[in-house]
């Protein structure tokens, strides 16, 4: 590897990212909509999923991408599965590829798999020459950085130069082309060098096209690649925080809302994420928890790690704890019985469901011998059946005891109980004496977003659960 004193990195005209899921995708869509003098080129190597950006059906449902891909699409913005030419062309390559919680091996069920990182790392090794700029997009343990470049300086060409930063990403799914537009902060952290700070001055300049200077934080490689899994850790101990107090409002009388509304007010606490659920989900919360207590673990540090394994224990904990709710509800027994579940996705407005508290809800319940309808409006039958196998549910099983539903209305026809576990605006809008009249008696429903109107339940004949509700 080469470097010298003179910066090679400036300006920035040709972009690259590595991988085209719901991170890649959509901030390489605002990069191009916002730099139009900047090429950006989105590659992943399967064809289904580039057929699909290159298509009217976005592979992502993100509120306000599919405008976003439209705008630039074609201009400077393209999709494709050829990686060696977009890394030849780029002066900066993205790394947003895939980094799950490992299931095998030292370390299963807790550290990161980073055999795709590896994997990119020695594609650009094998195919770059002059100077490029290497950004960390993924979600990775600390110290990653260090086996990229090592990687790098093993196996690259003379002609090569390469700079390693960390750019996480810090974007809520469901709004994440607001997070985009208007970021709280863009962090980016390298090598405290003359070179490693002129490649973090080509990446602020691309960010500085739409984001005020003052938001762009720049540290050193180390604290970048920890700040995003502290991020995440404390958004996700929040809601565990707000949810073990759910149980406790249940158990004497109090009302969950009130209190986080009462203790949001303390300017020292603030009023994010301290919303009662079933449980937290989504691709990063759980699996980025968990790597921090590896981490933890790895460098001696186990009553540390023995705390962050405690916000995981409280979210599984929530989960089954509703589906017991549910099951001594109704009589101690829900096999044969018809349950209307609504909402799949993780969250609203998104088709994500990965580590969706619906996936275990769903799980336990056909386990109990429930008959479940579901409906969710953006998220696929296959899809559901696919998490639903992966939690541990047969093909078999989910074609007999499983409908997928085409409304709200319709998963409750007939049905013993209705359950919320997603909070979707139009669930909050349902007409509640029509559903009624469709449900057996008593209607039993579980609110599990605490999205629907408790008075109004009861005064239309439900027999109600709240989460966090006495």
């Amino acid at each position: 590897m080469n470097t010298t004193n003179t910066s090679p990195f400036s300006p920035v005209k040709s972009i690259c990212c590595l991988g085209a899921g719901y991170v890649g995708g959509p901030t390489m869509a605002m990069i191009a909509a916002k730099c139009p003098d900047i090429q950006v080129t989105v590659v992943d190597l399967n064809q289904a999923r580039i057929d699909a950006w290159n298509s009217e059906v976005l592979p992502v449902y993100e509120p306000g991408l599919d405008e976003v891909v439209k705008e630039a699409r074609g201009r400077n913005l393209h999709f494709t599965t050829d990686p060696k030419s977009a890394i030849q062309k780029s002066d900066l390559i993205f790394v947003s590829v895939g980094t799950p919680t490992k299931s095998y091996g030292i370390g299963a069920g807790r550290a990161a798999d980073l055999r795709y990182i590896e994997s990119a790392a020695r594609l650009i090794a094998e195919v770059a020459e002059g100077p490029k700029i290497i950004v960390e997009k993924s979600t990775i343990p600390v110290k990653t950085a260090e086996a990229i470049k090592t990687i790098l300086a093993a196996n690259s060409k003379e002609t090569a130069s390469f700079q390693v930063l960390s750019n996480p990403e810090f974007l809520a799914e469901g709004t994440a082309m607001e997070d985009l537009n208007a970021p709280d902060r863009i962090l980016i952290g390298g090598e405290t060098t003359p070179d490693g700070d002129a490649a973090v001055e080509a990446l602020v300049s691309v960010y500085a096209h739409w984001v005020p200077r003052e938001r762009i934080i720049t540290t050193n490689l180390w604290s970048s690649e920890l700040s995003k899994l502290v991020a995440n850790a404390f958004l996700a101990q929040r809601i565990s925080s707000i949810n073990s107090i759910s149980a406790l409002c249940e158990a004497t009388g109090a009302d969950v809302n009130e209190v986080a509304n009462a203790i949001g007010t303390d300017s020292r606490i603030g009023p994010k994420f301290l919303k009662a659920s079933v449980g937290f989900g989504g691709s990063c919360f759980q699996k980025d928890v968990l790597n921090l207590t590896y981490l933890c673990e790895s460098f001696g540090l186990p009553e540390v790690a023995e705390y962050w394994r405690q916000v995981i224990h409280i979210n599984d904990w929530q989960k089954s704890r509703f589906v017991e709710k549910m099951v001594r509800t109704l009589f101690n027994t829900v096999t044969g019985k018809k349950i209307a579940i609504l909402g799949f996705a993780f969250k609203k407005d998104t088709n994500d469901t990965r580590e969706s508290a619906a996936i275990a809800v769903c799980r336990d319940l056909l386990l109990e011998g429930a008959r479940l309808a579901i409906y969710d409006p953006k998220v696929d039958p296959a899809t559901m059946k696919a998490d639903l196998a992966y939690g541990g549910i047969s093909s078999e099983l989910f074609d007999r005891n499983v409908e997928i539903a085409p409304d709200a209305y319709a998963a409750c026809d007939q049905a013993h109980a209705m359950a919320t576990l997603t909070e979707w605006d139009e669930f909050r809008t349902l007409d509640l004496p029509k559903i009624y009249d469709l449900m057996f008696k008593p209607a039993f429903v579980f609110d599990g977003r605490s999205i629907l109107p408790l008075e109004a339940l009861k005064a239309h004949g439900f027999a109600p659960f709240v989460i966090g509700k006495g």
